[in-house]
């Protein structure tokens, strides 16, 4: 199975994201607008707290009591407008980050199933189709979860830390100092445990990929296992999967559980730290009750948003390990494509150098009067990629003509279903070292024909007939 060559990044690191970059750039408008609504939110709820202090300090203080009354309305309104604020943008970017998930998920979902139906029957014998359709399902989810809700949460808590990181400066830069010491002090743990948080992730994905591949490969085959009352062995061992995957999840989720409690209880204190240092300097009188508030909760936001940021680090650091294995996908190329026209464009059937060859009564006939050769094999032999050692097919020559009804006929294993695989270019001979010859249609190596204008003029009717879920007449046409 061949892999594009390009470097990537250490598994499960977060800039394994940045693959989702061309699913994103066509939305680039609405992630726009998303950021938009984004910093008018951050901004709303930072102006929260100034006006908190507004309501302590301008509408608390004083001896008029309709003084006081007054003011206090004005103050509350002033608080009921930022409120009212905060919930309409949010609620904007809620929509739009929402829609960017659900849309981007979508377009890589189609983008990852397109690419495998694509790819040669040589990518199914070493990918079994449980790991695809767990890449499909639960690893697209992951990516879901990242770009629709926690990376918006995650960029919406940082807006608003760095806002009350500014706030907190301006207001009191003494503070500040030691507030970002006491911050370093939470990250560096954070990031060293992350790391872990991170390998884990990435194998608990590995394994319930591992069961999911298990469950298809023996629900596709269920005849034969109840033909050999295998029911019970096959029950084992599938339950022996999702235990290992029990495992390394209980392993993930440990190190996560150590990670959000190490990040509650290092804000929660930073949090008591700069309260404490507020109730001081009030009794001392350098600062005033309002200012205090105002402080305070300034310190909460930012303490939040660390936390949630911790949070999120773990939410990104799963999508990154499933950004990764869909990118594996992707980056897969297949094995058997069309050739290539001089622009380096794969040529359609429309496309074709010349018409496409021709295997009708309409051909012209050989000197000797005998009908054209329509199709040729010419000394081919083949070995299958999985079973490179051993030839399906040796020296196989035959030439059919126009008109001609020419049966195969031979021993289980001796190479009829090869010759068709073959001639449809679901492997090409010539590529392992017992592989050789040609395969000719209308006298033009099939090599050279767009697998199109090829498979679109062979008519087959497969000896097990495949029922898809579709209507009857569906699966006829």
């Amino acid at each position: 199975m061949a892999r594009s060559e390009a470097p990537s990044p250490a598994r499960g690191a977060p800039r394994s994201l940045m693959g989702l970059l061309p699913f994103l750039r066509p939305y680039a408008g609405r992630i726009a607008l998303a950021g938009v609504f984004l910093v008018l939110a951050a901004l709303a709820t930072l102006a929260f707290p100034w006006a908190l202090r507004q309501l302590i300090d301008g509408g608390l203080v004083g001896a008029d009591k309709a003084t006081q009354a007054m003011a206090l309305r004005g103050h509350f309104a002033l608080l009921f407008g930022v409120a009212a604020a905060l919930g309409v943008f949010s609620a904007a970017r809620f929509y739009m980050v929402s829609w960017l998930g659900e849309r981007v998920t979508a377009d890589l979902r189609n983008a990852v199933y397109a690419h495998v139906l694509r790819q040669s029957p040589e990518f199914f014998e070493t990918t079994q189709t449980g790991e695809v359709l767990s890449r499909l399902t639960v690893d697209t989810t992951l990516v879901q979860t990242v770009v629709g809700s926690s990376l918006s949460m995650g960029l919406r808590n940082a807006v608003l830390g760095l806002g009350a990181l500014v706030m907190l400066v301006w207001t009191h830069p003494y503070v500040m100092v030691l507030v970002l010491v006491a911050i370093v002090v939470v990250v560096l743990p954070t990031l060293w445990i992350g790391r872990r948080v991170r390998r884990l992730s990435r194998a608990s994905q590995d394994r319930v990929a591992d069961a999911s591949a298990m469950a298809a490969e023996v629900l596709n085959a269920i005849p034969v296992v109840q033909s050999f009352t295998a029911e019970p062995r096959e029950a084992r061992r599938f339950e022996a999967a999702t235990d290992t995957a029990f495992e390394a999840a209980v392993r993930r989720s440990g190190s996560r559980a150590a990670l959000v409690a190490f990040i509650i209880i290092a804000n929660a204190a930073l949090l008591l730290w700069g309260l404490h240092q507020g109730t001081q300097a009030v009794i001392a009188g350098t600062l005033s009750a309002g200012n205090l508030g105002q402080t305070v909760v300034y310190v909460m936001f930012l303490a939040g948003a660390v936390a949630v940021l911790g949070e999120v680090y773990g939410d990104l650091l799963r999508a990154a390990g499933a950004t990764e294995r869909l990118m594996e996908l992707l980056a897969t190329n297949a094995s058997i494509t069309s050739p290539m026209a001089p622009d380096g464009q794969v040529l359609s059937s429309a496309g074709a150098p010349g018409p496409s060859p021709s295997t009708g009564k309409g051909a012209e006939a050989e000197p000797s009067g005998s009908p054209p050769i329509a199709l040729a094999f010419e000394n081919v032999s083949f070995a299958y990629p999985s079973r490179p050692g051993v030839a399906a097919l040796q020296s196989f020559d035959l030439a059919l003509r126009t008109g001609e009804t020419v049966a195969l006929v031979g021993a289980s294993g001796a190479g009829k279903s090869t010759v068709f695989q073959v001639l449809q270019r679901f492997y090409d001979v010539g590529r392992g070292p017992l592989d050789g010859g040609r395969i000719t249609l209308a006298g033009t190596d099939i090599r050279t024909l767009p697998l199109h204008t090829l498979r679109g003029q062979i008519g087959i009717v497969p000896q097990d007939a495949v029922i898809f879920s579709r209507s009857a007449r569906e699966n006829i046409r």
